[in-house]
């Protein structure tokens, strides 16, 4: 195998026509340079240089290798140019994962953020549920996933790195003719004889109410199983139950909808940034993590 920094060295000979001025203009000493040459020339199997006193003449097997080298140095500086440009977030891919609460609240001002910041980067988006977003990061489909939990099931995988951004307390959702519109804040005791909306498909806002409950010492009774927030404040606004929903779910509340504060104990959930340990993360991703933290801090104040 010939060794490729040989081989920019004797191209820079043929290029120069010297040993001796090609040491001069890399600051080695010509014995240095012979050495190397002598034995690019045993790699190589045959003579690539006829010296002599006034320099140095190419055999034809050196011409073809100059030529070749030739090529390697404008490949090599291609390389370094389009890594520059990947760095200085002037070309590029960037793939992230999301959830949908956090796609309608949390994640837009960053994405106008990155886009009008750094035009030239693709970005591309890709939302799921939890189970649905793992297999992203693990296949590198995505560099990087919002992602939540709540303190009955952590994300504590060894291959995964999570970054906290904020944490998403738990509303109570009633109808404008409900008893309890005007408080400052309730307790879930203060509706135990209520009937609820929950999140249909074994949705984690469900088990997460029928955790809370329990804890407040009674079971939900379920009147309807919604499969989006906006299904489910439509039948909050109709009356037939009171909901639970994450404070990133409440961008759009629809009218005959009133949202109260819940008081703890409540079901907190962490809102996350996850990526695969195993991962380094690329300048654009670096990147659009800071405009994930600002986007955060503005949900925190």
């Amino acid at each position: 195998m010939l060794d490729v920094r040989r081989i920019l060295l004797f191209t820079e000979v043929a290029r120069r026509g010297s040993v001796t001025a090609t040491a001069r203009a890399l600051n080695y000493t010509p014995s240095a340079v012979s050495q190397q040459i002598s034995r690019l020339e045993i790699e190589a199997g045959q003579p690539l240089l006829e010296r002599h006193a006034r320099g140095v003449t190419l055999t034809d097997a050196g011409r073809a290798l100059a030529e070749r080298g030739g090529r390697i140095e404008r490949e090599l500086k291609a390389a370094g140019n389009e890594l520059a440009d990947f760095a200085g977030l002037r070309t590029g891919t960037l793939r992230v994962g999301t959830f949908p609460t956090v796609s309608a609240s949390l994640l837009p001002a960053a994405v106008m953020g990155f886009r009008e910041a750094h035009p030239d980067i693709r970005l591309t988006v890709r939302s799921a549920r939890l189970a649905g977003l793992w297999p992203l990061l693990e296949n590198r489909e995505i560099e990087l996933s919002l992602m939540w939990d709540y303190d009955w099931s952590r994300i504590d995988r060894e291959d995964a790195v999570v970054t906290p951004l904020l944490d998403d307390p738990p509303t109570l959702l009633v109808s404008d003719r409900h008893p309890l519109v005007g408080r400052r804040s309730v307790t879930l005791s203060d509706v135990a004889n209520d009937p609820w909306i929950t999140r249909a498909d074994n949705h984690p806002v469900a088990d997460a109410l029928n955790r809370s409950c329990r804890a407040a010492g009674y079971e939900p009774q379920i009147a309807y199983e919604a499969h989006d927030y906006q299904e489910a404040q439509a039948m909050v606004a109709a009356g037939i139950g009171v909901a639970l929903a994450p404070t990133l779910a409440l961008d759009g509340i629809r009218p005959g909808v009133s949202v109260l504060p819940l008081q703890p104990p409540a079901p907190v959930r962490r809102i996350l940034l996850v990526r695969m340990a195993g991962h380094s993360l690329t300048p654009a991703a670096q990147v659009f993590t800071g405009f994930l933290r600002d986007s955060a801090a503005t949900r925190t104040h």
